[in-house]
């Protein structure tokens, strides 16, 4: 069949697709200019109410001293081969048994395994990352840097440059969406997985379309489409309030604290020091978080 004649037959197709990604996406943008209405009375809100808290997070140059406690393990960088980033890392147990491999999710960092990485050193070789933009891994500027299929390609490198053909993940929140995500393209060195709090992408998508109440869930994803104001949000009243709603809501009267150029929050959640995710200052936060797409592949 002539070239030509199957362009015509699947012009329609091409059409309707670009037009459904549009109004998708218009859609998607209209939601997150709301949530940025919202978010930002709330926020103006909490600011009239303790103005000497000021609106803006304020950088500490020496981290808490909980980061670097011994018993946790021993931190180390390591230079990924397919981009050449830098990943932190904490590492204990090593030779006493399979690499247990931890992915932590948003807004946090490694130091949210702390009670793991003590539990399981004795019979796992326990790794606690820093995903790429957090912590004191690499944080690159561009969004596009974020993507899963990077991310997913970060924790391949991980577990081969450790030495390692195989692995048990343990991940919770955004980092289990990367776990499940690697277990289906890369099943070869998942040995055993476990999630915490987070369902496949295919279960969201059916779930948040059969349930509408999903989506105003997970509204600061619509957020987390604008530049700059999620940052400015979550950092208000230097990092001791959240709008109700956003990532980290809920911890009870947190400080900022971190090393030059980085805002790294702390919180007293649930009784206990609780270092966060650190930003670059004056870069975007981590990955901006991809709204569902139906018309892309999988």
């Amino acid at each position: 069949m002539p070239e030509l004649v199957v362009t015509a037959l699947l012009a329609p197709s091409r059409l309707t697709l670009k037009l459904l990604r549009a109004f998708i996406w218009s859609l998607v943008y209209s939601a997150a200019l709301v949530a940025a209405a919202v978010y930002g009375c709330i926020a103006l809100t909490y600011v009239l109410c303790r103005p000497r808290r000021g609106c803006c997070g304020r950088p500490r140059r020496t981290p808490p001293a909980c980061l670097s406690d011994p018993v946790l393990g021993e931190h180390f960088f390591m230079t990924l081969k397919s981009s050449g980033l830098r990943l932190h890392y904490v590492s204990a147990g090593r030779g006493k048994g399979p690499l247990m491999l931890f992915l932590h999710g948003f807004p946090e960092n490694w130091f949210s395994w702390r009670y793991q990485l003590r539990e399981f050193q004795s019979h796992f070789h326990v790794v606690a990352v820093d995903l790429r933009g957090y912590g004191s891994s690499d944080a690159p500027r561009d969004v596009d840097c974020y993507t899963i299929d990077l991310l997913m390609a970060d924790i391949q490198d991980v577990i081969l440059g450790l030495g390692y053909s195989k692995c048990i993940i343990v991940a919770h929140d955004w980092g289990a969406l990367l776990a499940w995500n690697f277990s289906i393209y890369y099943p070869s060195l998942v040995e055993r997985m476990v999630v915490v709090s987070a369902a496949p992408m295919s279960v969201y998508q059916d779930y948040s379309i059969r349930h509408i109440t999903q989506f105003f869930r997970s509204n600061y994803m619509f957020l987390f489409q604008l530049p700059w104001l999620p940052e400015k949000l979550l950092s208000m009243s230097d990092f001791q309030e959240r709008p109700p709603g956003t990532p980290g809501a809920g911890h009870a009267h947190p400080t900022a604290v971190g090393r030059e150029g980085h805002l790294l929050r702390t919180g007293a959640g649930w009784g206990h020091q609780q270092p966060l995710c650190a930003w670059p200052a004056g870069g975007p936060h981590t990955a901006r978080h991809r709204a569902l797409d139906p018309t892309e592949p999988p």
